[in-house]
């Protein structure tokens, strides 16, 4: 049986970590060089860094926070915000980053995940979709854009079928609804895209409780759980985690 994964989620703004409820009231919360050190050294067994401003305000990366993040640790490092372009992807593949995130510029420009695929490999594209429970698609879930802005008219199944298709190696899969909220994953969605799709789906949105990230790795069919909150302030540990995950056997891996 292949191993679930742990993914912790540096949103960063400004050049500091910054976290919300449902993408809204952001609050600063550290030093995002320092936090991906801390969590590298417990163990979590990938990492990924939003720049979560980037798109909105129409800028490249940060691409001096996403190089020293990068020196510091030494586990796969997924970086996403405001990638436009193949030449933003191989800026921040040549950084240190073994994997770029595409979210609002993909559904923009959807040529751009089969044009990374092609230069640089299905398994470096990782397709980022925010999604919100809305009863006018069929999969009862909307795509939006923008950090959660901007509606686009797409249905979640739907753009996760299509984004495959293109090439995309894996998709980060965000509940708006569940964002920050800490009171467990969207496990509905999650158990649809993942049941569909042929790659690996990482549930994003709502991780509060060891036991949330255990029946989203069951019975949400998740290949890998992000979580922030209930690590970035201190409630959980990586090895706590993954201990009780295995307990309760689901297959990690343990330092």
């Amino acid at each position: 049986m292949l191993e679930k994964r742990i993914v912790v989620c540096l949103d960063v703004r400004d050049g500091k970590t910054t976290k919300g409820i449902r993408f809204k009231d952001n609050q600063d919360i550290g030093d995002p060089v320092e936090m991906a050190r801390e969590y590298y050294l417990q163990g979590v067994d990938e990492l990924v860094f939003y720049d979560i401003t980037a798109s909105a305000e129409g800028r490249g990366i940060m691409i001096d926070v996403v190089r020293r993040v990068a020196r510091e640790i030494f586990i796969p490092f997924c970086v996403g915000g405001g990638l436009a372009s193949v030449e933003d992807m191989r800026e921040v593949l040549l950084a240190g980053a073994e994997k770029v995130s595409l979210n609002s510029q993909a559904v923009k420009n959807p040529g751009l995940i089969s044009a990374g695929a092609r230069l640089f490999g299905n398994q470096c594209i990782v397709l980022g979709m925010d999604v919100k429970s809305d009863p006018r698609f069929p999969s009862g879930y909307g795509v939006l854009i923008n950090g959660g802005r901007t509606e686009t008219g797409r249905d979640a199944l739907e753009w996760a079928r299509e984004a495959e298709s293109l090439g995309a190696g894996e998709i980060v899969l965000n509940s708006v609804d569940a964002d920050g909220t800490r009171e467990g994953y969207e496990l509905r969605i999650t158990r649809l895209i993942s049941g569909q799709a042929g790659i690996p789906v990482v549930a994003s949105g709502g991780g509060g409780r060891p036991e949330h990230l255990a029946e989203v790795l069951t019975t949400g069919q998740a290949d890998a759980a992000l979580i922030a909150s209930m690590v970035h302030y201190g409630d959980y540990r990586i090895s706590g985690l993954k201990d009780y995950l295995f307990s309760q056997g689901v297959p990690v891996r343990r330092v």
